[in-house]
């Protein structure tokens, strides 16, 4: 299938070219970064040698009837104003934040601007029957990373918990932030150093979460969300816990996650006694869960690994286009992790 890569010069582009290159049925045709048009592509990501020779291109210059997948790697607000360039018959997958939210006015509180709409929210694995409205429809909103962490992390325990005052403090590396230059991501700044940011449940994030949790919970879930950047380029640790309303052992929680994500491929819940690292999910698609119930408060304890640019962004974004476009979930995307 001919296949564009708007907004390919960014971290997230990067990895869905480098996916995409070993990818068996998706052809990549285009490769878009607008302020980089002209550079090679190379020249934006050395370790991309599969793509030597080839050069960006602006997104004015695209025919996109010539295509059938793009993907759109764009910072938020920019892709609404790209789809109406774009045929009908193209499939479609945003990783932007365009067309997550449902709600207009969550929309203009956490990203300002007009809301442009809602599409299929990507996350096969959250609920039952979401995998098989993702694979019905040809547009599909990929979500944010955090969301995927938080929301993979607490779902099969909704039914057990108090879905109002749930509480999660989640570290992510810095290519979560984007490429821009920023001082505050810079090595001098970043290294041997923690730091909260988006401080007091501001974060764009926590409106999309809230709304997947409420959907599969069938009442309104509230989350109290606090980001915390890491001195690393990549990966996402998400610590979830929240008031468990029945009881239950660690070994029984244990139990209940590893029977719900039993035949999800990507999804692995880990034996008791090991933890999930970033490291070991790094440059793959997957997800590394472990559970546990704090006795002494009466909590359920969630610990989660994702790479922020693989199950949340890249990774996802193709998995997403596999389901849309009729063929093997794992297509492309069979990949452990590198590890340390």
């Amino acid at each position: 299938m001919k296949t564009a890569v708007i907004g390919a010069s960014g971290y997230a582009g990067g990895e869905l070219l480098r996916l995409l290159a070993i990818h068996p049925h998706f052809q990549v045709t285009v490769v878009s970064a607008h302020s980089n048009a002209g550079e090679q592509v190379t020249a934006v990501h050395p370790q991309l040698q599969s793509y030597a020779g080839r050069s960006f291109v602006s997104t004015d210059s695209i025919d996109f009837s010539t295509l059938e997948l793009v993907f759109l790697a764009l910072p938020h607000g920019e892709s609404a104003s790209l789809i109406a360039k774009i045929p009908a018959t193209v499939k479609i997958v945003d990783l932007g934040a365009d067309f997550r939210l449902e709600d207009a006015a969550q929309w203009e509180k956490y990203y300002g601007g007009k809301h442009a709409g809602a599409w299929v929210y990507g996350l096969p694995e959250l609920a039952p029957g979401q995998r098989e409205a993702i694979k019905k429809e040809s547009k599909v909103a990929n979500p944010g990373c955090y969301a995927t962490s938080i929301a993979l992390g607490i779902a099969p325990a909704l039914n057990m918990i108090d879905v109002s005052d749930i509480v999660v403090v989640a570290a992510s590396g810095t290519t979560g932030a984007g490429r821009n230059a920023k001082i505050n991501l810079i090595g001098s700044e970043v290294m041997g150093s923690l730091t909260s940011y988006k401080f007091g449940g501001v974060h764009q994030h926590t409106p999309e979460i809230e709304q997947a949790l409420s959907a599969v919970a069938q009442k309104p879930a509230k989350i109290s969300f606090t980001p915390i950047l890491a001195p690393m380029p990549r990966g996402i640790l998400s610590t979830i816990t929240a008031k468990l309303t029945s009881a239950l052992t660690t070994q029984q929680a244990h139990d209940l996650f590893a029977k719900h994500y039993a035949s999800e491929f990507f999804i692995d819940v880990l034996p008791l006694g090991q933890m999930p690292k970033t490291s070991a999910v790094t440059g793959s698609n997957k997800v590394q869960l472990q559970v546990a119930v704090d006795e002494h408060t009466n909590r359920l304890v969630v610990s989660v690994a994702i790479d922020n640019l693989g199950k949340g962004a890249a990774g996802q974004a193709i998995q997403n286009a596999n389901l849309i476009c009729g063929l093997a979930e794992i297509s492309g995307l069979a990949l452990d992790g590198i590890g340390a």
